[in-house]
């Protein structure tokens, strides 16, 4: 088949690669100037895979996409020849003691899966942790490299046309116009543009994510962490170089301007609440992005001749891009 994709996100790239792979002739539009060039919201991802964690927001269908995804990552990762882009090591639920009855009701919207460390267990697994913190071990989650992903999705989808730096200007069955006038013709259009698509779902709205990368030498971190903060879900997340990932699950906004000093002050103070040898850690990037969600902050395919449109992924795009693609590859 002759497929045109519009947009290159996590959906997208993912999408590409494996229609080429099944031997389709895949043309990708996008207004990123190039595969490395930051612009979808996957690329300011944490990139963590908790679908045990997310039990405390989403519906029982959205978390086992979660738990088919989580199954899929590696075996694609392998398929790229880079299989360290995934690691699946459990993750942490922490909090502190004066939150403690907040972080209970939390514990129970999820299953029997987490599994309560006393002061002993948790400075064995993680030992750079204030020692007092409360601490639950969530196994079976993991975590990605978001931008290498993105960037290997694209230069190893063998034979895929990429069209970067322009934009889909209209999204009908078997057409994509682009901002230059130039037209696509295709067997099937999908359509994973995210806020992109706004014109065509007025439902469509962004929320906000903050994220700070912090460089670390010498303060170990193996596992993603969570932290239950009054305000905010502050996360934790340990990347090569000794960096340290920090940032807040969601902001209900769509102002996509640079991190606010309320924010980095109170991301930054829960994470050296967390971390104390973070103190004298270098804050080395600061970015937001929108992340496309639906009203019931849930994902959704919808198909139809010649046209299938796959958006809302709100914060779970790395944690349901294969088991959605699995679904849409369905109509194909």
């Amino acid at each position: 088949m002759d497929i045109a994709i519009a947009g290159a996100g996590v959906m997208g790239r993912l999408l590409a690669w494996q229609l080429a792979r099944a031997g389709h002739r895949v043309t990708v539009a996008d207004p990123a100037t190039g595969p490395d060039a930051a612009g979808a919201a996957g690329f300011s991802a944490a990139g963590m895979l908790s679908p045990l964690a997310e039990q405390e927001h989403a519906e029982a269908d959205v978390v086992a996409m979660g738990w088919r995804s989580l199954a899929l990552w590696p075996g694609i990762a392998d398929a790229l020849e880079q299989p360290g882009l995934v690691k699946i090591d459990g993750s942490l639920l922490l909090a502190h003691g004066a939150d403690l009855g907040a972080a209970q009701r939390v514990l129970a919207r999820l299953d029997d899966g987490p599994e309560p460390l006393d002061r002993a267990a948790l400075q064995r697994l993680e030992p750079a942790l204030a020692p007092d913190l409360k601490a639950w071990r969530l196994p079976g989650e993991g975590q990605l490299l978001p931008r290498e992903l993105l960037v290997a999705l694209a230069r190893q989808a063998a034979g895929v046309d990429w069209l970067w730096g322009r934009r889909a200007a209209t999204v009908q069955p078997h057409r994509v116009e682009l901002d230059d006038g130039r037209r696509l013709d295709a067997d099937l259009v999908i359509d994973t543009r995210g806020l992109g698509a706004k014109p065509d779902m007025p439902a469509l709205r962004g929320v906000r994510g903050e994220i700070l990368w912090l460089h670390a030498p010498g303060v170990p971190l193996g596992r993603p962490a969570r932290l239950m903060h009054p305000r905010h879900r502050v996360y934790l997340v340990p990347r090569p170089g000794d960096i340290v990932v920090v940032g807040a699950s969601e902001v209900e906004s769509e102002d996509c301007s640079p991190v606010s000093l309320r924010s980095a002050v109170e991301l930054m103070a829960a994470a050296h609440s967390v971390l104390p040898a973070l103190a004298e850690a270098r804050i080395v990037h600061m970015e937001t992005n929108l992340r496309p969600a639906l009203p019931d902050h849930r994902p959704r395919v919808d198909a139809q001749p010649g046209l299938l449109r796959i958006n809302g992924l709100f914060r779970h795009g790395w944690l349901l891009a294969p088991a959605l693609a699995e679904q849409a590859l369905q109509h194909v």
